[in-house]
């Protein structure tokens, strides 16, 4: 039996390489597996699932010949996808790039002029740009002739006034592309359509989606649309991430650099490396280590954490004059109950108020009050897939 054509989506990180197959023949794209490699340079792992979370395929690597470079992680998922796709290559390959700058408001063909153009925004996000390049060009050498397609985390937030995008600098830094750029909008942009087609007046509400994973973030979307968000020019801006700062008055950067003596390179790793929830507990980045281990330092972690998200939400309720519904999404957003719960304690005034039970359970609705409080899954990879499809096939409604 032939296999349906299909969409590979590839999301390279610093040591991963994150990997979905979606069928890509009628209608939106429909899941067929999902994996990575990670462990890249240290311990390698692969892992694959199906679509219904099953396990497909597991392998470690304990003497020579593992995958130490995304070139060669690429070639370990190749290796195994005939398994499930058959020997006919992807109809296309959608890779999430994190910065788009200003110039990409929406996903774009990849070429050697675009290339380049992205290459040059390394400088913007450092930390992820060079990686998510680094899978494009395997990809690429891989699947000759295949169609290859960026999709990006800034994009989603193209939408928002310029009031929103500007910093108080003189006019000529914004012109050089110095603004809030936003990220995380390929899971924003995931929780909007779900939304809207589960409930048509939740297309057009007012929404503050909280995507609290590793990396953390809100958003303010209304009628679909970005119109402010929690991050900036780079990801360290907003609230307190899992080894993040957050938001940061720019004089202390001066103050590590010029008082204390620190170089950038030290400061960067600080502040990207060494915050957020690992540095305020001492013991962790991730919210269960941080529970079991108890005591004052995990309370002041958790606590500032809930503190900063709820301060965010109540300020992004105010562009757009009130909200209908708060969305939690991602790992903590989804999973971490007790987090919930510290987020919207004293956010009564907004309309918001949980329901113990449903909470507790990580129910899809858990709110108590006038406004909607819901937890759903974000799907970056789908709507990756979904964009590649209709990229590839225009005529086609694909969108989900």
């Amino acid at each position: 039996m032939s296999m349906p054509p299909s969409i590979l989506v590839l999301n390279a990180g610093s040591s991963s390489l994150k990997f979905a197959a979606y069928a890509a023949a009628d209608g939106p794209p429909a899941p067929l597996c999902a994996g990575q490699v990670e462990g890249l340079g240290a311990a390698p792992r692969f892992r694959a699932r199906g679509p219904g979370g099953e396990a497909l395929a597991e392998r470690r690597w304990e003497g020579g010949g593992a995958p130490a470079t995304h070139e060669e992680a690429l070639a370990t998922i190749i290796a195994w996808l005939p398994e499930v796709l058959g020997a006919a290559p992807p109809r296309a390959i959608g890779h999430r790039v994190v910065h788009g700058g200003a110039e990409f408001a929406a996903p774009v063909r990849l070429s050697p002029p675009v290339m380049e153009r992205l290459r040059a925004l390394i400088p913007l996000a450092p930390l992820h740009q060079p990686h998510n390049l680094a899978g494009i060009e395997a990809a690429a050498r891989h699947f000759p002739g295949v169609p290859q397609i960026a999709c990006f985390d800034t994009a989603f937030h193209r939408t928002q006034p310029e009031v929103a995008e500007r910093f108080a600098l003189p006019d000529r830094f914004f012109r050089q592309g110095i603004r809030r750029y936003g990220f995380h909008g390929l899971s924003y942009e995931s929780i909007a359509r779900r939304l809207a087609r589960e409930d048509a007046a939740l297309g057009g509400a007012r929404l503050v989606v909280a995507h609290l994973g590793n990396g953390a973030s809100l958003c303010a979307i209304a009628g679909g649309r970005s119109v402010a968000t929690s991050m900036g020019f780079t990801a360290l801006d907003g609230v307190p991430m899992g080894t993040r700062c957050g938001q940061l008055d720019p004089g202390v950067v001066l103050h590590l650099l010029d008082a204390m003596g620190m170089t950038t390179a030290e400061v960067t790793r600080l502040l990207y490396h060494e915050s957020g929830l690992k540095g305020l507990s001492g013991v962790s980045q991730d919210v269960r280590e941080i529970e079991a281990a108890g005591g004052e330092a995990a309370e002041r972690a958790l606590g500032h954490f809930a503190y900063r998200v709820r301060r965010e939400i109540a300020a992004l309720a105010t562009t757009m004059g009130g909200l209908d519904a708060l969305v939690f999404t991602a790992g903590i957003g989804e999973n971490a109950a007790g987090a919930r719960a510290r987020i919207c304690e004293g956010l009564g005034f907004l309309g918001i108020a949980l329901d113990p039970a449903a909470n507790a359970r990580n129910a899809p609705e858990i709110g108590a009050g006038p406004v909607r409080v819901l937890v759903r899954p974000t799907d970056e990879e789908g709507m990756i897939a979904a964009h590649c499809l209709a990229l590839i096939a225009p005529a086609t409604e694909t969108l989900p």
